[in-house]
């Protein structure tokens, strides 16, 4: 018996969806080693650092109806299996930081958005 994974994705922004040719999450904790001098010489800890998410995702231009991605600001962004397997993935406090275009003779025109997340979590 073969194991199942999860495959293609449906990307929705504040409830609208939208064709997304790639998507990365990056996930920072921000844990810094802490550097003692003792007898091992070696780093004996860490201290806790602030959580941020970054993602970056490429998303076809339609036609009509494109958002105007420069003025996003706390969106929530779900990510959940086409086929229905999986957990859903959400982030809240959503707000771009770089925007690109890109156009190819062979594909389609896409924009490639850097977002940033404030709080992720699985439903």
């Amino acid at each position: 018996m073969s194991d199942a994974y999860v495959g293609l994705i449906v990307l929705e922004i504040d409830g609208v969806e939208y064709d997304v040719k790639r998507f990365e999450e990056t996930v920072n904790t921000n844990r810094k080693t802490i550097k003692t001098m003792n007898r091992t010489g070696r780093s004996r800890g860490h201290a806790k650092g602030v959580v941020d998410y970054t993602i970056s995702c490429s998303v076809a231009i339609p036609k009509r109806g494109e958002p105007n991605w420069v003025s996003m600001v706390d969106a929530k962004i779900s990510l959940e299996p086409q086929d229905g397997g999986g957990k859903r993935e959400t982030f809240t406090g959503v707000f771009l930081q770089t925007m690109g275009s890109k156009y190819d003779v062979d594909g389609e025109a896409v924009r490639d958005l850097t977002l940033g997340a404030l709080d992720r979590y699985e439903e």
